[in-house]
């Protein structure tokens, strides 16, 4: 029998490199698309060493930079005949306004805008493996409303949280879209919030919200419990009927009521198609 072919974003740290351990140890074939090769090497051999599966592959891929998603997905469409789970877990939250090398604003171009191109230019591979589209969100999105007016945050004072929440609600946007356009192709996808949990993703915060993190962290889950609910919906058997929905700790939750606007899934899904220019 033919391993299960995953490919799984942010693998390095965090709940994306406990995601991968696990499915290792359960005979996926994982290809690791990480931004620092070295450190995805590092972390490719400690997962062939605690798990004994030599299925484990690192891609470059920096997931902010379109041309590297470009690059990346051509290397898995010449490697691969089909792709089995995509786990789109890359991303991160920023202190303050970056640009990414295409002039986007960082959040939006890490958290959505490359993983929408890097699943588009994947579709071929999707489709052949009747994949699971697993999408990592967030309950930051439960107050967020779309800036598609003002994605550069140009004309709107940036604050870090809004931009991460506006991020995690396009994410849940995606979910639905993919949903509904590709049902008839064998594809299901899944939005997820992981916890509140203890990563590097909070290493950047400055000032009196370090201060605040810092008090979190005492709450915050370990990564192991927030890879719980991705290991889930890339495993468990018989979920086609939730495809589309929005999970926290293994089960179906509520998203918020404006994650359910189609016209707006939609309106997101042809500025990115815009954006990436497919």
């Amino acid at each position: 029998m033919a391993a299960i072919t995953t490919v799984i974003t942010g693998s390095t740290s965090g709940i994306g490199k406990v995601a991968a351990l696990e499915l290792a140890k359960k005979g996926h074939a994982i290809y690791m698309l990480v931004r620092n090769t070295p450190k995805g090497e590092r972390v490719r051999e400690e997962i062939m060493a605690q798990t004994g599966n030599k299925n484990i592959f690192v891609v470059r891929c920096d997931v902010s930079d379109m041309q590297s998603v470009r690059e990346a997905a051509e290397e898995l469409k010449a490697k691969l005949f089909g792709i089995n789970i995509l786990i789109n877990n890359a991303g991160s939250a920023f202190t303050e306004k970056q640009l990414s090398k295409d002039g986007f604003e960082m959040t939006f171009a890490l958290n959505h805008l490359g993983h929408f191109l890097l699943t588009t230019s994947l579709m071929p591979l999707l489709e052949r493996g009747q994949a699971r589209i697993i999408n990592v969100s967030s309950q930051g999105h439960q107050r967020a409303k779309p800036n598609f007016d003002d994605l550069k945050w140009e004309h709107t004072p940036y604050k870090v949280m809004k931009a991460y929440g506006i991020s995690k609600l396009y994410n849940i946007y995606f979910t639905k879209s993919l949903a509904e356009r590709y049902k008839d192709k064998g594809i299901v996808s899944y939005a997820l919030h992981p916890g509140v949990v203890n990563t590097n993703i909070w290493d950047g915060v400055k000032g009196i919200a370090r201060l605040f993190v810092g008090v979190l962290k005492l709450f915050m889950i370990t990564p192991e419990k927030g890879a719980e609910t991705i290991i889930y919906l890339a495993t468990q058997p018989k979920l086609e009927k939730n495809s589309g929905k929005y999970f926290i700790k293994c089960k179906v939750a509520k998203n918020s009521l404006i994650a359910d606007n189609a016209e707006a899934r939609n309106k997101l899904w042809a500025i990115s198609e815009k954006l990436v220019k497919i």
